[in-house]
């Protein structure tokens, strides 16, 4: 259901699904026969996972909790508990890897600090319905959202409010994953509609500017911009991955 690539040293990749595990895996040996950790500490299966560097990993799961593990010791270093409903996104401050945002089925987002335990910074409310998807802007400073209400969000750290809403007459089913582009000018939506949406992030309420990439032929469930900002990356229930430049 998950994956990670470890982008500091590109030693190892990490994946998750229904079995409640994260396996972790090296990808500088020549031939990759089994897992080098398994982390086991979750009840539910594993929504999601992001690499903080090469020696911890954040995981997500169906069991409403987040948990911060040292792949070294291949045991949990802090769990994180206030969500009220599955767990199914994480993503992390572009600045400060320890800050990291969750998007939850209780259609809240958090903001935690992994250096401090107990409740989260910040709670983001407005969303009618689960957040399947969150994305850190690239200054750092607001989180994007996408929803089963058919809508995005984007919520300001300095205020802890939404101060954009992005949606559709069009959008009719639920946003599966969110990104921005590099320059942060464009918000990239997955859809169970087949389709990717984008948004000006510059533009707001009617005046908002909005058009679609389209090909696939099923839903969409996952998509990614490049670390250089020249490629995003979408990925199907049609079994296909398409590179859009």
């Amino acid at each position: 259901m998950t994956c990670a690539f470890e982008q500091q040293r590109n030693e190892m990749v990490a994946c998750g699904g229904l079995n409640n595990l994260c396996y972790i895996y090296r990808t500088d040996h020549g031939q990759v026969m089994r897992a080098m950790s398994e982390l086991a500490g979750h009840d539910a299966y594993l929504s999601c996972c992001r690499f903080v560097d090469e020696c911890s990993i954040l995981t997500t799961s169906g069991d409403s909790v987040s948990i911060l593990w040292d792949i070294e010791q291949d045991e949990s270093i802090m769990r994180f508990v206030d969500h009220t409903g599955d767990v199914m996104s994480v993503a992390l401050d572009p600045n400060s890897p320890r800050l990291f945002v969750t998007g939850s089925c209780d259609s809240t987002a958090k903001l935690w600090d992994s250096r401090v335990p107990g409740l989260p910074l910040m709670t983001f409310t407005g969303h009618d319905s689960d957040i399947n998807s969150v994305a850190f802007f690239p200054d750092g400073k607001t989180v994007g959202t996408g929803s089963d209400d058919s809508t995005c969000r984007i919520f300001d750290l300095r205020c802890t409010m939404s101060i954009n809403i992005f949606r559709s007459a069009k959008i009719v089913c639920g946003i599966t994953s969110v990104d921005f582009s590099r320059s942060g000018r464009i918000l990239f939506a997955g859809c169970g509609d087949f389709k990717t949406h984008c948004w000006d992030v510059t533009s707001i309420g009617q005046l908002q500017q909005h058009w679609t990439l389209t090909g696939h032929s099923n839903r969409i469930s996952c998509l990614g911009v490049s670390p250089t900002g020249e490629a995003l990356c979408t990925g199907s229930w049609d079994t296909l991955l398409k590179v859009w430049c």
